[in-house]
C-alpha cells in the first residue's frame, strides 16, 4: 500500500521526520517495504496484513498515526450540494443476487463536464503510481485511495432503460471489460447489468460498453459492498486482479460505502462540475450493529505480563475508534467500529493496546503465566502409528487434498457419491478433493518407480472428504465428513502387508483382536481396483478397513511395473481400540510353553476363523497364537484340503505352567476346530 506523505498531511499533523514515522508504523503491525522520492513528495511503501482492509486508504493510515501520537485526525465531511430532481427519477437499481451484492448505491450527476484533471489531482495519483484518465476516473481512483471504498463511474445515457440490474451472468454471456478484453462470464460472479446486457462486473472491473468518455455528460455513480469470496473466485478465475478486488476480497467497511459516494459526488462537481440528483438509491441490507466485547484490565497482565494504566487503555481504545463504557472497577465493554471487523474477541483489544502502547515497552525477560499443555488422545495415537510404521520399514508421504478427476475415480470405498470440486485447482486439473488416499500413494509410486527406486513402502496419515447426503444444497449448511485415514502402499504382497497391520494393532493394544473377512457386498463395487486377494479388516468387530493386492488392470491404469498392495484404515476406529497411555507391564518371570499344532481343514476355511476358535476357548493361560505357513500338497488339492500349521504359547505370572496343566487346553482347541471347522490334525 502506497501512501503519500503530502497527501496524509491533510488529515492529521506530520512534524515528525519519515524515518521516525515508519519505525514506529512498524513497530505497530504495518512493516516498511521502502520510500521515496516522487517530484516534490514523498511515498511511503507499507504491508497491510489482510485483516486490515481499513488501512488500505490513507485515511485509515492517518487514524493509526493520530492513535499511535495522540492528535486529531480531520475527516473531510462529504457533503455534496443537491439539486432538486430526485434521483428515482432519472434511474433505478434491482439486486436481484444480494448474496453477492448485499448493498448498492447509486448517486447521478447530471451536466458534467469531462476533462483533464487539476494538476493537485494528477500529483496525488502520480504518487501512487496511478496514471491520469480524466477529471471524473480519477477522483473514483482517488477516493478509493482515500477511503478503501472502491467506487465506478457510468455513461448514464449509454446504459439501456438507464437502470442497473445486479445479478449472475447468464448462460453464455460475455463481458468486453475497459481493458478491452472479452471475459467470458460464469455462475457465481456478479454482474452489473442495464436493462439488457452486462456493463461492468462488480468489484473487479467495468465495462467499455459504458465507460466515461469526452462525450460523457450524464453520470451514475456506484458505491457498493460484495460478497470477499465471489470476488476472490472471479478475479482468480479470470485472472483480472485489480485494486478494486483487492480491497473487496479483504471486506470493507460497511458504513463507509454511503459517506465514499457522496465524497466521490463532492469531488466530481468540484473539479467536473454538473447538478448532483436529490437523494440516493440505496438497496439492501443496511450495517448491523456491532456487539459488545467485555474487557478485563487483568487480561493485560496476564497476557502481556505488563501492567497498563487504566486510562491509557480507555484512550487507545476511543481513539481506534471503539466505543467504550465501563461495566465496574475492572471492566469494561468495548463496541468495535465498523471499519474494524478483525475486532471479534477481548484477546484482540488486549492486542490493540499492546501494539498502540508499544511493543518495545514489554520487557524481554517479563514473566507472563504459563500453563502446561497435553497432547490429545488422536495426537498421542498419531505418533504411536507414525513409530509403528516406522520399525515396519515404511516412509511417511504427504500428498494433496485435491487430485484429479481420474485419480478420485479410481479407488473411493467409502462414499459413492460424487465428490467435492474446488471453483480453482490446486495445481493443474487437481480440483477434486479426495475421497481416499490410496490413488494419491500409487501416484507416488509410480513417480518413484520411474525414478529407478527398489523399495517403495509407503503410508500416509491424512483427511479425506466424504460428501454428505445433502450437500448438494449449499443453502442447507451441510459440510463433507472429513475422516482421517491411514494408508498404505508396499511392494509386498497381501501377506506381508496384512502382517505389517498387524504388528501396527499390537503396538496400539496386544489385546486388540483383529480379523480378516471377506469385503461387504456394498464395499465391493468400489474394490475394482483390487484382485481378488483382498480382505476386510475388522477390529474387535468393527469394520477398520480394507487390504487388497493390485489388480493388473490397476497396475496397468498406474503405470505400475511391478506388485503392489495397498491397504486404508479408518484411525478413528484405531483410536477407539488403542492404548494410547502407554502403561508399564512388567516382564513375564516365567516361561511360555509352546505348542505346535498341524490342522488339515478344507480349502475354503480361513485362518482367521482357526483364530477365533483359539482365542475363544484357548484358557485363562492362553498368551498368544501365530500362524506359520500354509502347505498344500498334490494330494491334498486333489481332496480339497490343505494344512495350517501355527504356533499356540501359554503362560501364567504366578509360575511355570506344566504340561499336565495345558493339554486340556490344547485338547480344547483341537476339539473345537474339529466341531465347528471339519479339521483334524495332521
Amino acid at each position: 500500500m502506497l501512501v503519500s506523505w503530502n497527501w496524509l498531511k491533510e488529515y492529521v499533523v506530520l512534524d515528525m521526520p519519515v524515518e521516525a514515522l515508519t519505525t514506529r508504523l512498524m513497530m505497530a503491525g504495518f512493516n516498511h517495504e521502502g520510500t521515496s522520492d516522487v517530484e516534490g513528495d514523498i511515498a511511503i511503501d507499507l504491508e497491510v496484513t489482510s485483516n486490515r482492509p481499513d488501512a488500505l486508504g490513507h485515511l485509515g493510515v492517518a487514524r493509526e498515526i493520530a492513535v499511535l501520537y495522540d492528535r486529531p485526525l480531520k475527516m473531510p465531511l462529504a457533503r455534496p450540494a443537491e439539486g432538486k430532481t430526485p434521483v428515482e427519477k432519472l434511474t433505478s437499481v434491482a439486486v436481484e443476487c444480494p448474496d453477492l451484492c448485499p448493498r448498492y448505491t447509486a448517486r447521478v450527476i447530471r451536466g458534467a463536464k469531462i476533462g483533464a484533471s487539476p494538476a493537485w489531482l494528477r500529483r496525488r495519483l502520480a504518487t501512487l503510481g496511478l496514471k491520469s484518465i480524466n477529471n471524473v476516473v480519477d477522483v473514483t481512483n482517488y477516493v478509493m485511495m482515500e477511503c478503501g471504498q472502491p467506487l465506478h463511474a457510468f455513461d448514464l445515457n449509454l446504459l439501456r432503460e438507464k437502470r442497473i440490474v445486479v445479478r449472475e451472468p447468464k448462460r453464455g454471456e460475455k463481458l468486453v471489460a475497459i481493458d478491452h478484453k472479452t471475459y467470458e462470464l460464469e455462475p457465481g460472479m456478479c454482474v452489473i447489468a442495464d436493462a439488457e446486457r452486462a456493463v461492468g462486473l462488480g468489484g473487479v472491473m467495468g465495462g467499455a460498453d459504458s465507460e466515461i468518455s469526452d462525450k460523457t455528460t450524464d453520470l451514475l455513480i456506484e458505491s457498493a459492498q460484495f460478497a470477499p469470496v465471489s470476488i476472490r473466485n472471479t478475479a482468480r478465475r479470470l485472472k483480472l486482479h485489480s485494486p478494486s478486488s483487492h480491497r473487496f476480497e479483504r471486506g470493507l467497511d460497511p458504513e463507509g460505502i454511503e459517506w465514499a459516494s457522496r465524497r466521490c459526488c463532492e469531488l466530481i462537481l468540484q473539479v467536473a462540475g454538473g447538478e448532483l440528483a436529490a437523494g440516493v438509491i440505496d438497496v439492501g441490507q443496511k450495517p448491523k450493529a456491532r456487539e459488545g466485547i467485555v474487557f478485563r484490565h487483568a487480561q493485560l497482565k496476564r497476557m502481556l505480563g505488563i501492567d497498563v494504566d487504566p486510562a491509557e487503555v480507555v484512550r487507545i481504545l476511543e481513539a481506534l475508534g471503539n466505543r467504550v463504557n465501563r461495566l465496574d472497577a475492572g471492566r469494561l465493554e468495548v463496541v468495535p467500529p465498523s471499519w474494524r471487523a478483525d475486532l471479534e474477541r477481548e484477546i484482540d483489544l488486549v492486542e490493540e493496546v499492546a501494539r498502540i502502547h508499544g511493543y518495545e515497552k514489554i520487557p524481554e525477560d517479563v514473566q507472563v503465566p504459563m500453563a502446561a499443555s497435553s497432547k490429545s488422545d488422536e495426537e498421542r495415537l498419531i505418533g504411536k502409528i507414525r513409530r509403528a510404521m516406522t520399525a515396519a520399514g515404511y516412509n511417511e508421504a504427504m500428498t494433496l487434498s485435491a487430485v484429479t478427476p481420474a485419480l478420485s475415480d479410481a479407488f473411493s470405498p467409502w462414499t459413492g457419491r460424487p465428490p467435492l470440486v474446488a471453483q480453482t485447482p490446486v495445481i493443474e486439473n487437481a480440483d477434486t478433493l479426495r475421497r481416499s488416499l490410496v490413488p494419491s500413494l500409487l501416484a507416488a509410486r509410480q513417480t518413484n518407480e520411474s525414478l529407478g527406486n527398489g523399495r517403495i513402502e509407503l503410508f500416509e496419515m491424512a483427511r479425506v472428504y466424504l460428501p454428505q447426503e445433502r450437500f448438494a444444497s449449499a443453502s442447507n449448511g451441510a459440510l463433507p465428513g472429513e475422516e482421517l485415514m491411514l494408508s498404505l502402499t508396499s511392494g509386498g504382497d497381501f501377506f506381508a502387508v496384512k502382517g505389517a497391520i498387524e504388528a501396527l494393532v499390537e503396538a496400539l493394544n496386544p489385546a486388540a483382536r483383529l480379523e480378516a473377512r471377506d469385503v461387504p457386498s456394498e464395499l465391493a463395487p468400489a474394490c475394482g481396483l483390487l484382485s481378488p486377494r483382498r480382505a476386510a479388516l475388522y477390529l474387535e468387530g468393527e469394520l477398520l478397513g480394507l487390504v487388497g493386492e493390485v489388480s493388473a488392470d490397476g497396475l496397468s491404469r498406474f503405470d505400475l511395473r511391478n506388485a503392489t498392495t495397498v491397504a486404508e484404515l479408518k484411525v478413528a476406529v484405531l483410536l477407539k481400540f488403542a492404548q494410547v497411555v502407554t502403561k508399564y507391564q512388567k516382564p513375564p518371570e516365567f516361561p511360555a510353553m509352546v505348542y505346535d499344532v498341524n490342522l488339515k481343514v478344507g480349502e475354503p476355511v480361513r485362518w482367521s476363523a482357526i483364530e477365533k476358535i483359539v482365542r475363544q476357548h484357548g484358557g485363562k493361560h492362553l498368551a498368544g497364537v501365530r500362524f506359520q505357513e500354509t502347505y498344500r500338497s498334490q494330494k491334498l488339492v486333489e481332496e480339497g484340503k490343505k494344512k495350517i500349521l501355527f504356533q499356540i504359547s501359554f503362560r501364567s505370572p504366578a509360575g511355570t505352567l506344566t504340561h499336565e496343566q495345558v493339554n486340556q487346553d490344547h485338547a480344547r482347541i483341537v476339539e473345537k476346530c474339529g466341531k465347528e471347522l471339519g479339521a483334524e490334525l495332521g
